[in-house]
This record gives structure tokens, C-alpha cells and sequence, in this order.
């Protein structure tokens, strides 16, 4: 594994060789470091060293990872299943054996014939969402997965803290326990604070003695922080004709003229809404008048082909331009991007 990595991706990153040591020894961790330092590989190689080495068994869902997103979750099975296939011919080329490691997505997009695959052979790496975990916790079948998790790494942990879906994924977490016992936990997060706080919501409590003193203490999480900075580029723009049509709804056209120019000037454009109504709205604009869309839209109400369809025709320069909504907001790979925009105020800071 590790002559794979050092040809592929050279030296590891500063947050890379901070973890491994700490995830290597067993210990739960908090992992916060800025988006792109490579935060999920951090998580997931000594689990799959574990896997190909044999350490751990397989035939049964040994790693469990969670995101709050779909559009994530099919993002990382997409940068797992490459390494994957690489790592085996590195293996074929030295001639030694590489087993067979399945990688399986499951949430609501999931068709019910590849549920009923995962029931009967379980994947070895499960990629999920908190609901579809509460779902499968509900069923004997879907219990039936998880009766070896080694490791459960919770992604984006700063999206959740705080809401009825961070109570939703915490729960479901310390259900596992009765069904498989301890296992590591690993959290990440770009942006999170505070962070004392944040690793006592992962860690959880243990109970400890008779079960009728009800006595429990939490589980020690250790924080790792990258020592990486990343430099930002920020303006607050707003161009001077719009102000001219703010008595009336017909600033938008205005507004998609500006964007247009935007998209023309770069590569790849990102642009960020905070509706599907208003992503549905700017795309039109957009592409009103073109000779070939510049952008596509990209939210919740389209369909899961549709929604990697997008992403890959931008990721391969086809596509110049997305519009979305939170869909493709949290730490989603979407390739090299030239400019992103937020349109509009968020509704929160977060």
C-alpha cells in the first residue's frame, strides 16, 4: 500500500501523517483540517490495509461510513473504487494476491434489487446516510450487517451537530454497540467548533459496571487539527445595473447576465443557491438565448442519474457551469473549479 501511495499521490499531507498514527493505534479521533487536505483518505487507509492484509475478516461490513449526503456518499465510493482497482494491479504487477474488497452505497436512491444483494453478501465497505442507518437498525436483515463493524468514520460531522439529524445519526451510532461491540470512531470535518465539544458528541458514553448503577464515562477522542492554511479569495459583488430593476422581479435576467460573463471568463463555475426554485430559475436564465447550455441544475428533486451525470460532465470539462443547492455543498469532489459563487444571503453561517 504504502509504494501505491508514495507513486500516485507522493508524500502524505500534513493531516495524513498527524492521523495515521493515532487511527492506526485504535483510538477514536476527531480529524478537522480544510477541505482538499485529504481528510477521507486519512480515514479510510489503515482500514483497508487492514482488509488486504487480512487483519480483519471479510465477508461482512467491516468499515461503516456516514455522510449527511447523498451526492457525497456516491462521490466516495466513486474515490474509493479507483484506488481499489489501482492497489490490485499494483498487487498483480508484484505478483501477490489482492482480495476482493466490495464497496456498496445504500440510501434512498438505492434499487431494491441491490438491497437484497447486500443482504446476502454484505459489503466489506458500507457507504450510508443517518436515515437509511436507522432504517436498516429497524430491520432483522439490515441488523444482520452490522454484527463485525471495525470502524465507523462519520463525515461532514459539523452539518448534523446540533439537529434532530445529529441526534438521528448518534443514536443509531451507539446502537451499533449492542450489536457488534467497541469499534473505532472516526469523525471529519472541515469547519468545527467547538471542538471539546464536538469529540464528546462522537465519543459517546460506556457503560461501566452493573447495569442497574447506571454509571457510565465517555469515551476518550482524540482531536487531531492540520497545521494546514489554505488561502481564500472572497469578494462581495453586485452589479450597478441590477440596482435599477430592485422595484420589480425582473433584476434575475440582469443578475443571469453577470453570471453568464462568469462562466465564459473560466473553465468550471460552481454557482450556490438557496432554493431548488431559484437553482431551476438561474439555470434557465442562463441558458436562454445560448447556442449550447452553459449550466445544468443540480438538487434533491432530480433524479440520482441525473445528479452524476452533472458532476461527471463537469469533473470531465464538458460542462461549464452548475447550479445547486446544498446538494453539492459538503466536501464533494467536484474537480478543479475556477470560481464559485454564492447567490444571495445564506440562511445561516454554517
Amino acid at each position: 500500500l504504502g509504494t501505491w501511495f508514495t507513486e500516485r499521490l507522493g508524500a502524505p499531507t500534513d493531516i495524513q501523517s498527524r492521523a495515521w498514527p493515532k487511527i492506526a493505534s485504535g483510538s477514536h479521533v476527531l480529524v478537522t483540517a480544510p477541505t482538499g487536505s485529504g481528510k477521507t483518505l486519512a480515514a479510510f487507509f489503515w482500514a483497508i490495509n487492514q482488509l488486504v492484509t487480512g487483519a480483519w475478516e471479510r465477508g461482512q461490513t467491516r468499515i461503516l461510513y456516514v455522510s449527511p449526503l447523498k451526492a457525497l456518499n456516491n462521490d466516495v465510493r466513486r474515490n474509493l473504487t479507483a484506488p481499489l482497482e489501482e492497489l490490485e494491479a499494483c498487487f498483480r504487477g508484484a505478483s501477490a494476491d489482492f482480495p476482493e474488497i466490495c464497496v456498496q452505497t445504500r440510501s434512498g436512491d438505492t434499487p431494491a434489487e441491490e438491497r437484497r444483494r447486500m443482504a446476502r453478501r454484505a459489503p466489506e465497505i458500507l457507504i450510508t446516510t443517518p436515515e437509511s442507518l436507522n432504517i436498516m437498525l429497524s430491520s432483522r436483515a439490515g441488523r444482520a450487517m452490522f454484527t463485525g463493524i471495525a470502524t465507523v468514520i462519520l463525515d461532514e460531522i459539523h452539518a448534523v451537530m446540533g439537529t434532530k439529524r445529529g441526534t438521528h445519526l448518534i443514536t443509531a451510532v451507539d446502537r451499533l454497540v449492542r450489536l457488534t461491540g467497541e469499534f473505532q470512531r472516526i469523525a471529519l470535518s472541515a469547519t468545527v467548533k467547538p471542538l471539546t465539544q464536538v469529540a464528546e458528541f462522537v465519543g459517546g458514553s460506556v457503560q461501566k459496571g452493573d447495569v442497574r448503577a447506571g454509571h457510565y464515562e465517555k469515551r476518550q477522542v482524540e482531536i487531531i487539527r492540520s497545521r494546514d492554511k489554505k488561502r481564500y479569495q472572497i469578494a462581495v459583488a453586485f452589479p450597478p445595473e441590477v440596482r435599477e430593476h430592485l422595484v420589480d422581479a425582473s433584476w434575475w435576467p440582469v443578475l443571469a447576465v453577470s453570471f453568464r460573463e462568469i462562466i465564459r471568463e473560466n473553465r468550471a463555475t460552481l454557482l450556490f443557491t438557496n432554493s431548488r426554485r431559484i437553482a431551476e430559475k438561474v439555470t434557465r436564465l442562463i441558458n436562454e438565448g445560448e447556442a449550447e447550455e452553459l449550466a445544468y441544475a443540480h438538487h434533491g428533486s432530480l433524479s440520482r442519474e441525473i445528479r452524476l451525470a452533472v458532476e461527471e460532465r463537469l469533473k470531465k470539462g464538458e460542462l461549464r457551469a452548475i447550479v445547486a443547492t446544498s446538494s453539492l455543498e459538503l466536501g464533494i469532489d467536484i474537480g478543479s473549479l475556477d470560481r464559485v459563487i454564492l447567490i444571495q444571503t445564506p440562511p445561516s453561517i454554517s
